[in-house]
């Protein structure tokens, strides 16, 4: 038990903060990689019958992966930070700063892949209405956009 207070006392602010960036990176990535399958699954559906429609359908299948490029972005911020004799409040206000990335990015890229998933019949039964599916994937994004900006806020203030 003295060797955890030990660890702690010594490196406990850069433990918090490499959590952080794990959290923002980690969460975000694994939340648009199966964001980007999803979407890749309904792009090859529809794809299989109209190969000419795969510049549209990639932009659907791309909306999803713009969290991950958050997080990555946030956690690399941190990681340039992070020092072994950083201070534990320090390290626990990185970890605080990659959390709206990392929760926000989480949810909001697997919500995306849905409304593009949903936006592929679009393109399939009406290909000139494909823009309507990219906004409607958007006014998702913009969350994730909110939570970037106050990550990287907090995260710049630390």
């Amino acid at each position: 038990m003295e060797y955890i207070s030990t660890y702690f006392s010594q490196y406990g602010g850069a433990f918090f903060a490499g959590l952080g960036v794990f959290l923002a990176v980690a969460l975000c990535g694994i939340s648009s990689a199966r964001g980007l399958g999803l979407v890749g699954q309904s792009a090859a559906a529809l794809l299989k019958e109209e190969p000419e429609k795969f510049a549209q359908a990639l932009i659907l299948q791309l909306m999803p992966a713009s969290q991950g490029l958050y997080g990555f972005v946030i956690g690399f911020l941190i990681l340039t930070n992070i020092t072994s004799d950083m201070a534990l409040s320090t390290g626990v206000g990185y970890l605080i700063a990659s959390l709206p990335i990392a929760l926000v990015g989480y949810f909001t890229a697997g919500n995306q892949a849905d409304v593009a998933v949903a936006s592929m019949g679009i393109l399939a039964k009406r290909p000139e209405e494909n823009s309507r599916g990219i906004i409607l994937c958007s006014m998702v994004e913009m969350y994730a956009i909110l939570a970037f900006v106050i990550s990287f806020i907090l995260q710049s203030n630390v």
